[in-house]
């Protein structure tokens, strides 16, 4: 990875962009991926996108979502703790003594999820169990309700947990929001790539970073419905299921480092999946498979139903301990991601179809 991609993708990372707070990481996205791209607009709710004009008229979508989970200040009690609520699939068992960013009127603030010293639970050990979110409670600083609002803070204001990343030894990269920000420069980097190509590619490409991933999908619902684009290409992270205590009769088995993931089934459309298998066997990129029996749980779901139907296909990124302050990926499996989509969009010609025909 080079210095000034590290560093964009650093700060990606760095930027706190909670479910229906993303601009502050839609301004950084944007910033970077306009170096490449002639156009980039965003949304009334701040999905963004570029666009890179093709040779044709036709049109290929690669989607990431740019919002990560959190939490969001529910309640203020007289001696100044905060009580809090979820954004998206936070997990209150992993919250106690994190540290968090608030993000209020007067700019961030620091806080602590507090955690009653084990001496205390002694006697509770037995039986404990693991927090509810309403359990969960914050300290700023403050000792009354009219310090915490001296801080710029109230009820409704966002936090997302302070930790940033970290790089591992064997090319492995920590942090917290790797899902989905780390799809986010992914398809950067696509449009990065192909801006920079000799070979200009014969579809126009859009780099979308839709918000509201974590609660519904419901920023790729409206950016798609109004781009139209003929194809898609959802990018979004997936379990790897190769640490101790999973059972791969449940869990499937992706690998860290195995390469991306394909997803069979479901929004995904056959002629799409094929293509991406017939790119990574031509330029040797590694894949693993999925199975979609019922739905994704990713923007696909959203995308595929736009309008009259866009033939889709979800690309995964295998990541370690999803959702959470430790979510683990590789530089390999990022490095064979961006290589499978800018194959797969350099592949694209005016004679493609891929819809279903009845013989």
């Amino acid at each position: 990875m080079k210095k000034d991609d590290r560093e964009f993708l650093f700060r990606l990372l760095e930027t706190p962009s909670p479910t229906g707070f993303e601009m502050p990481g839609q301004q950084v996205w944007a910033e970077w991926i306009g170096q490449h791209a002639p156009q980039v607009a965003c949304d009334a709710y701040g999905s963004t996108w570029a666009t890179l004009p093709g040779k044709s008229k036709r049109t290929i979508m690669l989607e990431a979502h740019a919002d990560e989970i959190g939490y969001m200040i529910k309640h203020i009690d007289d001696k100044g703790f905060l009580r809090l609520d979820r954004v998206g699939g936070s997990d209150a068992a992993t919250a106690r003594g994190r540290r968090l960013s608030l993000l209020g009127d007067k700019g961030t603030v620091s806080g602590i999820i507090g955690n009653t010293a084990i001496h205390l639970r002694r006697d509770e050990l037995g039986s404990e169990k693991a927090p509810a979110v309403h359990d969960l409670w914050v300290d700023v600083g403050a000792s009354n309700a009219a310090e915490v609002a001296a801080l710029g803070l109230r009820v409704g204001h966002p936090a997302v947990y302070q930790d940033g990343p970290l790089e591992l030894a064997q090319r492995r990269l920590v942090s917290r929001a790797l899902d989905n920000r780390i799809g986010g420069y992914i398809i950067a980097q696509v449009m990065k790539r192909l801006a920079t190509s000799k070979k200009k590619p014969t579809y126009s490409l859009v780099c979308l970073n839709a918000i509201q991933e974590e609660i519904g999908g419901h920023g790729a619902t409206m950016a798609t419905y109004r781009i139209q684009p003929e194809l898609c290409i959802c990018l979004d992270v997936t379990h790897a299921t190769d640490t101790p205590g999973l059972d791969p009769a449940k869990t499937g088995s992706v690998k860290l480092g195995g390469g991306p993931t394909l997803t069979h089934g479901t929004a995904n459309h056959p002629k799409v999946v094929k293509r991406l298998l017939e790119v990574a066997a031509a330029g040797k990129i590694p894949v693993q498979h999925e199975a979609s029996s019922r739905f994704t749980g990713t923007d696909t779901d959203k995308i595929f139903t736009s309008r009259e139907g866009i033939p889709s296909a979800l690309v995964s990124l295998p990541l370690r301990c999803m959702h959470s302050v430790v979510e683990t990926a590789h530089l390999d499996d990022i490095s064979h991601t961006i290589e499978l989509l800018s194959a797969f969009v350099l592949s694209l010609t005016d004679k493609d179809q891929f819809h279903q025909t009845l013989k």
